[in-house]
């Protein structure tokens, strides 16, 4: 098996992912980032750029692996759509990824900004999403003609309640509002969903939760 490369750009992107979810990067330099991972300020310009062009790729990194995780739960088992959005919640929600959403917050505004470096970012933060959820939704048979708006929906509110938890630390009222949106989109899906799901969502179904 070929040994990966000291300073290959995936190990550094890895090691700075998880910096920022143990640290958050409050103050913190590219050099001293370069540090604190193994390696040095001229091999993080090498293959970033800048400070901001790490950071948004830590940013993509984290963001992707959110999107496999719901993909892979979809397939794990035989969840509703209602236990599929209380899974990925749970995830989203959890302290230990509180640093990396803070990041990424602010990067998207200083994407949003123009800041140097930065606005590639705008290409990846709202698309994947709608197109990972339009489909997810479809497959639990949404109509597809409003697929779409119900993802944008969807990803609007699960982004606004983490901004509120991060800027409130009001956990309990966040949990709570999402719980009930949860309780709207199942009443939702149950109108929307097109007959054949709607009978596999009264049919019996086995035991157990989504991890």
């Amino acid at each position: 098996m070929t040994q990966q490369p000291r300073h290959s750009r995936e190990r550094l992107l890895n090691a700075a992912v998880d910096y920022v979810a143990e640290h958050g990067v409050t103050d913190l330099s590219l050099r001293g980032l370069a540090a604190a991972i193994g390696t040095s300020h001229r091999m993080l310009i090498y293959h970033f750029g800048s400070k901001e062009g790490l950071l948004v790729e830590v940013v993509r990194t984290v963001e992707e692996r959110q999107r496999r995780a719901l993909a892979e739960l979809d397939m794990s088992g035989d969840h509703t759509l209602a236990d599929l959005t209380r899974a990925l919640w749970q995830r989203l929600a959890d302290p230990a990824l509180w640093p990396n959403e803070r990041l990424f917050f602010e990067m998207y505004g200083q994407a949003l900004q123009g800041r140097p470096g930065t606005a590639g970012l705008l290409e990846s933060v709202i698309t994947p999403w709608l197109e990972q959820g339009e489909e997810l939704l479809q497959r639990h048979g949404f109509d597809p003609a409003s697929a779409r708006a119900h993802a944008r929906l969807a990803l609007a509110v699960v982004r606004g309640l983490l901004l509120d938890m991060l800027t409130t630390h009001d956990v309990a009222g966040v949990e709570e509002a999402a719980e009930y949106f949860v309780s709207l989109w199942e009443k939702q899906a149950g109108r929307t969903a097109t007959p054949s799901a709607r009978r596999r969502a009264t049919a019996p179904r086995r035991q157990g939760k989504p991890q």
